[in-house]
């Protein structure tokens, strides 16, 4: 399959015609150079919070309910989209005030969406510190791995791809390919999630997609600044590049990025690798349980 990874720049809308306009060419253009698999960024949402106005858009509580408050209609318009070119969309997360779990505060929700309709949602289950400390958005329940015609998809946001064993829980339960949205605001931070994506794909030998938001928006609350490049990664093994990069953009370079994937490849080097992270894992279980401390012997005077 082709997948197109997304460096994604926040722009001001006057209208929510002007949002669907943008969203719709993105669509268009990955879909005409063959794209299967769409995925935007963490918090690419929150350039919906121009709708309420330069007060609501500088204000996070503000921010954040804007854009919850136009989720409906983004799905429904990400679904008809994925519907008319034939494709899978992951969309970009944002803010979800699901009373069902979190109560008064939101979750941060990506939804994924195939030709048939909606597929699925996902929630970031760690929390930045940001998230935690500033705009009080709570983890979700739990991480799910999606049936698709493309294979079985899971979603790792941003932070959530530095944990390893939430990954591991993504191999064993199927997933051939794990979505990573991100927003980092500093070199360091978007490090952390493309070192973060790439572990993961060696461990579970499988593809890693990283779709980050690029570029300034000094008008929205808590996205001002974000920094990242597009990327596809794979383990580095045979039927993979020896760096385990498939593709990826110039930091900072907004567009689509674009990487031919092969479920195929993923299942061959699970088996016949030259290496078979997959398959040894549980070999770490008896050797944690041996860890122990060694004390430096002091020499007899």
């Amino acid at each position: 399959m082709k997948i197109a990874a997304a460096a994604y720049p926040l722009d001001w809308f006057e209208s929510w015609v002007d949002y669907e306009t943008k969203i719709a060419a993105w669509v268009s253009e990955a879909a005409g150079q063959g794209a299967e698999l769409l995925v935007f960024p963490e918090y690419g949402a929150m350039e919906l919070a121009s709708l309420g106005g330069r007060k609501v858009a500088g204000d996070l509580e503000g921010a954040l309910r804007e854009v919850d408050r136009h989720k409906p209609a983004s799905d429904a318009m990400h679904a008809r989209l994925a519907a008319h070119h034939g494709v899978h969309i992951l969309s970009g997360s944002g803010p979800v005030y699901d009373v069902s779990h979190a109560g008064d505060r939101p979750v941060n929700r990506a939804s994924l969406f195939g030709p048939d309709g909606v597929i699925g949602h996902q929630d970031k289950v760690m929390m930045t510190r940001f998230e935690r400390e500033d705009w009080h958005v709570v983890a979700g329940e739990g991480l799910k791995v999606f049936e698709t015609a493309l294979g079985r998809i899971g979603v790792l946001i941003c932070y959530d791809s530095e944990f390893p064993l939430l990954g591991r829980a993504m191999a064993e339960a199927g997933a051939e390919i794990l979505l990573v949205p991100s927003a980092t605001e500093a070199l360091a931070g978007f490090t952390r999630v493309r070192v973060g994506a790439m572990a993961r794909a060696l461990e579970g030998q499988m593809i890693a997609v990283h779709a980050p938001v690029v570029g300034a928006a000094p008008w929205c609350a808590g996205m001002e600044e974000n920094i990242g490049r597009a990327s596809v990664y794979g383990p580095p093994d045979r039927g993979f590049p020896p760096t385990g990069i498939l593709a990826e953009a110039a930091l900072g370079a907004p567009g689509w990025v674009y990487a031919e994937a092969s479920r195929a490849a993923v299942a061959e080097v699970r088996a016949d690798g030259a290496v078979l992270n997959f398959r040894h894992w549980p070999e770490q279980a008896p050797q944690i349980a041996r860890v122990g401390q060694v004390r430096r012997r002091r020499d007899k005077a």
